[in-house]
């Protein structure tokens, strides 16, 4: 390396794809737990019903059977989640581990089988006997709204969760005084987040020493810990939390679900090893869904086609479960939702409802609809005026003159470039050829189109982000450095990785901070023994917050190996010298020389030699840090698809995908690239393939991938990324952080090619998925 200092940007290859691909992975079914019990879950094969009896007697007899539970022991083993924050317009709710008298989607838990193995699990779960009586379901967020419809949770006066207001200037009289009101619905889809390892764990209980150890790949293993130890009425010290390598997650591994509580009573109750592993049928009826929105805007614009006020209605459906805030993800989508454009007046109305369907969570971009419901808004104008939609675009999006510029519901967008960013896109694109390519297909029958998304993906969030919200919880992150007596260097992080690239992008962060090489520095993450207190993996908060605080444990531990090395160097001051590459040097006229001290010596100093420190100063070398990054960061980018669609067949053929991307400082750009690929590809599938269906009485029509259709290589063009940087000084690696804005701009760049494609038939897309059959049946319409 010409610069070993400089380890964060560096194209590093990550490691931890060596064990990997060589099969050397350890995920949950690799480790053996002896004499561990297996669990099957008995599931309701109804969307709603009372459950008027559940007999296990000829359950309990069969082969191999250790016992068999319903909601009743284990009300009497877990305490029930209150989710009650107090946040005006929301509900509480309560939600016990089991449903004690019906259940409430098609899938919800009604007894558990435990066994010596699987099969004899599977077996006697067939001979558990449930006495149903239907009651009607309610299964779209249209109908849940009705008062005459069924109530999902008995113990509210409706549906209605949540409904939150919000108007900043004076949108209704701005829109009165335009020169026109557009209006433009969009429809996104439930889908659901499909991880190719599906939810599992297993529950440990040490009864001489009273403590449980929970084996489970989780996104955020200390907040796990915390509400996994309150459920079982243990002290957290009581609790380890254990993550093996993750097989993907996408935001579906961060809560603690019904069935991960069960195992942990039951290992208790039993005093034996309880394990459970999804099935790929149980993960799609039952793990979490998401996405399942409708929005309507009503935008006032003048002559020129500029927004001078925004008007937004959202509907979302959150299932029959909250096991977060039911307000959280609409909320987000509202505040955000004007993103890279100028808008001052703005008015906002969120309703979230309960229907009998599996409940919603997170799920990668959970504001991912925000991107394709400002695009398609601006689409709409220029439709409407007879504008070009690029130039609608440049007349309302933010420039560098505009920022730092307060978004209308307060948040302040800093350091990032929308207007470059589009200029960059549209350049490496060459709209102009394009434009002359379509116009010629056209000729032929061959009908093109060119699809614009403009991304401002918020990041990081931070604990300033949840009181505003009126959300508890905290969005700080922690983290330890240790150099061994030996020079070997250590580092941990509360953060745990599900295919990120933490052991390589975090580990340059310790090492541009201590000043080693990233080769040199392992990363260890969750266990809650070792790792210290953070928030986990979520919301694009890796790189920003986890590589930060390691920055900053790394630079306080390089601070005190200069000031021993200064003392034996006879100086007066550690300010004087740094460390690179793992050895000390010091200024000269030229730059910089090596003073023949290495980390290693310093290292056997402090740990070996104590008296020899300066005065005051600690045996050892480590540092501990923690730290809260702002309340929300942003980065943003442009996309740019090439779409091509059969008219005969509605068949949609990507043939180019472009990104400009500004997320500030990468720690790894090799990796940053590969969160783009990841990210874009997941937009794609969920425009084009990914839907859960219900029928009208509330049954899940796609419990296999034969019916819940994936995205395959063979669907995706090859993926262009420009890096157009704006490095931030929010926070101290000056990266802004990414990984969801790839999803959020698929949504709306490939629905926008597909309605260029479409524009000689008038058709507008309003409702993804936009499957062949859809499209066919929108041309068949016109």
């Amino acid at each position: 390396m010409t610069d070993p200092g400089r380890q964060i940007g560096r194209r590093m290859p990550r490691r931890e794809d060596r064990r990997f691909l060589t099969g050397q992975g350890r995920y949950l079914d690799d480790i053996v737990f002896p004499n561990a019990l297996h669990v099957r879950f008995v599931r309701s094969p109804h969307a709603h019903a009372r459950l008027r009896g559940i007999d296990t007697h000829a359950a309990r007899a069969m082969p191999g059977v250790a016992t068999v539970v319903t909601g009743q022991e284990l009300a009497q083993w877990t305490l029930p989640l209150r989710m009650a924050p107090s946040i005006e317009g929301l509900r509480p709710v309560t939600m016990e581990t089991f449903p004690l008298d019906k259940v409430r989607f098609n899938g919800d838990l009604v007894a558990c089988v435990v066994a010596e193995t699987i099969l004899q699990a599977e077996d006697a779960a067939e001979q558990v006997l449930v006495d149903y009586q239907t009651l009607s379901a309610v299964v779209s967020a249209a109908d849940a709204l009705h008062e005459e419809v069924a109530r999902v949770d008995e113990s509210l006066p409706g549906n209605l969760i949540s409904h939150q207001r919000f108007s900043a200037g004076d949108p209704e009289r701005r829109l009165a005084g335009a020169h026109r009101v557009v209006e433009a619905r969009f429809s996104q889809h439930r889908q659901t987040h499909a991880p190719l390892e599906t939810r599992g764990c297993c529950a440990i209980w040490d009864a001489g020493r009273e403590h449980l150890t929970m084996h489970i790949g989780n996104q955020a293993p200390h907040p796990y810990r915390t509400q996994l130890a309150a459920r079982l009425g243990l002290s957290e010290s009581q609790v380890t939390v254990i993550c093996p390598d993750i097989g993907g997650a996408f935001g579906q591994k961060i809560a603690l679900y019904r069935e991960e509580l069960t195992v942990a009573a039951l290992a208790r109750a039993l005093n034996r090893p309880v394990r459970w592993r999804e099935s790929r049928g149980e993960n799609l009826l039952a793990a979490s869904h998401a996405r399942e929105q409708a929005v309507q805007t009503r935008a006032g614009v003048d002559a020129d086609g500029r927004i001078i006020a925004l008007d937004v209605s959202i509907l979302e459906d959150f299932g029959a479960y909250c096991f977060y805030p039911a307000n959280y993800v609409a909320r987000v989508v509202a505040m955000i939702l004007t993103g890279p454009y100028r808008i001052a007046d703005y008015a906002f109305d969120v309703r979230v409802v309960l229907t009998n369907k599996c409940g919603a969570g997170p799920m990668r971009a959970p504001m991912a609809i925000t991107s394709w419901v400002m695009d398609g808004t601006i689409e709409a104008v220029a439709r409407a005026l007879g504008l070009d939609p690029i130039e609608v675009r440049r007349r309302n999006i933010l420039a560098a003159g505009d920022l730092p510029y307060a978004m209308p519901t307060g948040e302040t967008l800093h350091d990032i470039a929308p207007a470059r960013t589009l200029e960059a896109a549209l350049d490496a694109f060459d709209v102009a050829a394009f434009r002359a390519r379509q116009a010629k297909d056209r000729t032929r029958g061959i009908h093109r189109g060119m699809g614009v998304c403009a991304v401002v993906e918020p990041t990081t969030y931070g604990s300033a982000f949840y009181k505003a919200a009126g959300i508890p919880g905290s969005g700080h992150e922690a983290a330890w450095v240790k150099v061994a007596p030996s020079g070997a260097v250590d580092a941990a992080v509360g953060l745990m990785g599900s295919g990120q690239g933490y052991e390589t992008s975090l580990a340059q962060a310790v090492a541009e901070g201590l000043g080693v090489e990233a080769e040199d520095v392992r990363l260890h993450t969750g266990n809650t023994d070792t790792a210290p207190y953070g928030m986990g993996s979520r919301g694009a908060r890796g790189g920003t917050a986890g590589g930060s605080v390691l920055l900053l444990a790394g630079q306080a531990l390089q601070r005190k190996v200069c000031t021993i090395a200064a003392l034996y160097l006879g100086l007066n001051s550690g300010d004087e010298l740094r460390l690179r590459g793992g050895s000390v040097q010091r200024p000269i006229a030229q730059g910089w020389e090596e003073t023949g001290l290495r980390l290693a010596d310093i290292a056997r100093i402090a740990y070996l030699d104590p008296l020899s420190l300066p005065d005051g100063m600690e045996p050892g070398l480590e540092a501990h840090r923690a730290y809260d990054p702002p309340a929300m960061t942003y980065s943003n980018s442009t996309h740019v698809c090439e779409a091509v669609v059969d008219i005969e067949t509605g068949t949609v053929l990507l043939e180019r995908y472009l990104v400009a991307e500004d997320c500030g400082q990468a720690l790894n750009p090799l990796i940053t690239e590969g969160q783009q690929h990841g990210a874009i590809a997941m937009g794609i599938g969920g425009v084009l393939r990914e839907q859960v269906v219900y029928d009208a009485a509330g049954q899940n029509l796609t419990g296999s991938f034969m019916d819940y259709a994936m995205t395959t290589a063979a669907d995706l063009p090859p993926f262009e990324v420009r890096s157009v940087p704006t490095r931030t000084a929010r926070t101290p690696t000056g990266s802004k952080g990414m990984s969801e804005g790839g999803v959020m701009g698929a949504i709306g760049a490939v629905t926008s090619a597909i309605n260029d494609a479409l524009a000689p038939f008038g058709v507008v897309v309003e409702r993804q998925p936009l499957t062949p059959s859809a499209i066919f049946a929108l041309l068949a319409r016109r």
